[in-house]
């Protein structure tokens, strides 16, 4: 019998939901810096240690996952799961990656006490820090393998140029599409199988189904809302996550109109968890659990932690699902292999941009920091520490400078 499209596009997963769970773990607990940094280190384990896929796969998921709305490195981490272990491998990803945050913020909310004093302040700079370390190694890394000629630097360039005017989400966005469009005017795709490293095990009606929950849920979950507050409060975290790009500190602002505005959390809970959020590992969608522990009135605590953390999340997994099989087919023609070449210059470029800013003007302050960034640089890239090392070292630095003065 004749295999379907989507039986030989569906290799077996190459490792298991018990690897997965563990490699993911190691990150969830060491990923300090925010979505840009987690990138990073995903790279650093999964592509350069592990060998789990190629750098030219691993950008094409980053670019993926930029184009859609969501948190973009849990999605880089769910597909990731899901190529190495299959549908479990991905929900092990999500769950071994978002636990630790997601505890840590919901024992913030039921009142664990924070970190203070100069050795806790000074140690939370010291992980800012080590985040220039690890974005700047994969800088370095990606632009070796992806911008390897004038041209493709140039987009690099060019992307970095874009940011500087049209910062955010939207300014991401453009410079993926232009990069695009450059690669498919340089016109170099061969049009050759590139390995099938990022086939994945979601056939089309796995696919077509994830994309019309995705869209049903957006239409239908407004509409229940006054039947509920659980409704309501599934509606405001899906809608927020359903229609913000680029994740991480962009959500925030719709998490507040969503939750403050109508009472739900007081001004002054909201800017305390925001707070707590920038001081754990892991995605801050996280901030979800928080939001859902404190919320009034109930569902919260734990139960309003799950739902809110949950709907949050959902969105962009259920696009991310609808559109992989599809992703893999079109990356394989010719002037799809132009166009990504392309986008996988910007990206580079998006990780430059990002180096600078947010991630080295909020942590190098002074020469300390920089000297402190440059010893982690040096541990990651020619000592070949492992992140988490290198993450302790940072803490431990960042505190010894917060005790000097």
């Amino acid at each position: 019998m004749t295999a379907t499209p989507e039986t030989t596009s569906q290799p077996a997963p190459r490792g298991t939901a018990g690897e997965v769970f563990a490699a993911f773990l190691k990150l969830g607990l060491t990923s300090f810096g925010g979505p840009v940094a987690h990138l990073g280190y995903f790279r650093d384990e999964l592509v350069t240690r592990r060998g789990w896929l190629s750098d030219r796969a691993y950008a094409d998921l980053v670019a993926l996952c930029q184009f859609l709305p969501g948190p973009a490195s849990s999605q880089v981490g769910f597909a990731l799961g899901m190529m190495r272990g299959g549908w479990l491998g991905g929900l092990a990803a999500f769950a071994a990656f978002t636990a630790p945050s997601a505890l840590l913020l919901l024992a913030v909310a039921l009142g664990a006490a924070a970190l203070s004093g100069p050795i806790g302040t000074g140690a939370l700079e010291g992980l800012k820090i080590v985040a220039v370390a690890i974005v700047a190694q994969a800088v370095m890394g990606m632009a070796a393998s992806l911008c390897p000629d004038r041209a493709r630097a140039s987009i690099a360039v060019g992307a970095v140029a874009l940011l500087a005017v049209v910062p955010g989400a939207a300014g991401m966005v453009s410079a993926i599409a232009l990069g695009m469009l450059a690669g498919l005017a340089l016109g170099r795709g061969t049009g050759a199988p590139p390995g099938g490293d990022v086939a994945v095990p979601v056939g089309r009606g796995a696919a077509l189904a994830a994309l019309a929950a995705f869209a049903a849920l957006l239409v239908a979950l407004p509409l229940l809302a006054g039947l509920g507050q659980t409704l309501a409060l599934l509606d405001a975290f899906y809608r927020s996550g359903a229609l913000v790009f680029g994740g991480g500190h962009v959500v925030l602002p719709l998490l507040q109109a969503e939750t403050v505005a109508p009472g739900w959390v007081t001004a002054d809970a909201f800017l305390a968890g925001y707070g707590a959020a920038q001081a754990v590992p892991g995605p801050l969608f996280t901030f979800a659990a928080y939001l859902g522990a404190v919320l009034e009135p109930a569902p919260n605590g734990l139960a309003g932690a799950a739902l809110a953390l949950g709907a949050l999340f959902l969105p962009g997994f259920l696009i991310l699902i609808g559109v992989l099989p599809f992703w893999d087919r079109f990356r394989r023609m010719a002037q799809a292999q132009s166009a990504m070449q392309g986008a996988n210059a910007a990206v580079v470029g998006i990780l430059g941009a990002a180096l600078y800013t947010p991630v080295f003007t909020s942590a190098v302050g002074d020469l300390r920091d920089l000297a402190l960034a440059l010893l982690c640089f040096v541990l990651l890239t020619l000592w070949k520490a492992p992140p988490w090392a290198v993450v302790a070292v940072a803490a431990t630095g960042g505190a010894g400078l917060a005790l000097a003065g």
